[in-house]
């Protein structure tokens, strides 16, 4: 089967369930395993090319969606030339990837019509139902209950573990830096399944732009960053940017010292089987143990020298 998956989310499942070898299209975020950056590329994005900060990405793409334009483009050419059987899109966010609708065109050029298979969780049950229905249109049913079977267990080996501890400190997810954003959807289960409590973010709802008022208003334990698609190291960097520019990153550190800064690229943004290292992540982090360090490509813990540009913690 030919299989071209326009989400990394999506992309990451289809190689859990070994049909990485299957695939002959992706889009320009599929970077999970390494493996598949081989694979050719079918999405451009039309804001964010060229890097730029936090904020200057938050006002191209309201600049375009204002317009009423897109934010990604289509490699019409190169995804003919693929002629995929099986379609992995979405339609949760339009900020992330092609939707299903500037796919019609592209298909319909096609000599044949593949199945299309749009994704739109929002939690974490509607993930593991997604893989399943991904093994099921590949036709690998039986491998996708079991890996989904495997990934529930450890979501409830971690749930089980935390539900003993006597706190649930309280938390609030940034899902961008500027301007702020709670992270919504899944996360907040997330936490809520590490043995934490999301003062901000609502499980199953969009994320929302927010102020630094509302923060300190929520009063929270701990701070996690997790800008949307991005690394420790990029999200360190902009920080650092941030702190040359203004002291509320600054304050921030010297008014919360549980401020931490964690992968979202790999464990918290694409809605894929590593929510569930994201979820097993968050509970070493919320109720550390001595024995379990954080790793620092994971996570860091954010202090005012981060900032500066010295090491973090």
């Amino acid at each position: 089967m030919r299989i071209c998956s326009l989400i990394p989310g999506a992309t990451e499942a289809v190689a859990a369930l070994d049909l990485a070898d299957q695939l002959v299209g992706i889009s320009h975020e599929c970077d999970f395993p390494a493996s598949v950056r081989r694979i050719p590329v079918m999405i451009e994005p039309l804001v964010g090319q060229d890097g730029g900060s936090g904020g200057e990405i938050d006002r191209q793409v309201k600049e375009l969606v204002a317009s009423g334009q897109r934010l990604y483009r289509l490699n019409e050419e190169a995804f003919c030339r693929a002629r995929p059987d099986l379609i992995l899109t979405q339609d949760l966010c339009h900020v992330c990837s092609v939707t299903p609708d500037q796919l019609t065109r592209a298909i319909e050029s096609l000599q044949h019509r593949p199945n299309v298979l749009t994704l739109s969780p929002t939690t974490l049950d509607d993930m593991f139902q997604d893989i399943e229905r991904i093994a099921e249109a590949a036709r690998v049913r039986t491998k996708g209950l079991a890996f989904v079977q495997e990934l529930r267990r450890r979501v409830d080996h971690v749930r089980a573990q935390t539900s003993k501890t006597p706190a649930r400190p309280r938390v609030v997810c940034l899902e961008w830096l500027d301007p702020l954003y709670v992270a919504g959807h899944w996360v907040p289960e997330m936490v809520a399944l590490a043995g934490g409590h999301d003062v901000l973010g609502s499980q199953d709802a969009p994320s929302y732009e927010t102020t630094w008022h509302a923060v300190k208003a929520a009063r929270p334990d701990v701070i996690l960053i997790m800008p949307c698609g991005y690394s420790v190291e990029r999200t360190v960097n902009e920080l650092r940017h941030v702190g040359q520019t203004g002291d509320a990153w600054r304050q921030a550190c010297e008014q919360w010292p549980n401020l931490y800064v964690v992968d979202a690229s790999s464990y918290f943004s694409r809605p894929g089987p590593r929510l569930v290292d994201g979820v097993e992540l968050l509970a070493a982090i919320l109720h550390p143990t001595p024995d379990h360090p954080l790793d620092p490509a994971h996570a860091i813990k954010l202090e005012t020298s981060t900032l500066t540009g010295s090491c973090a913690s």
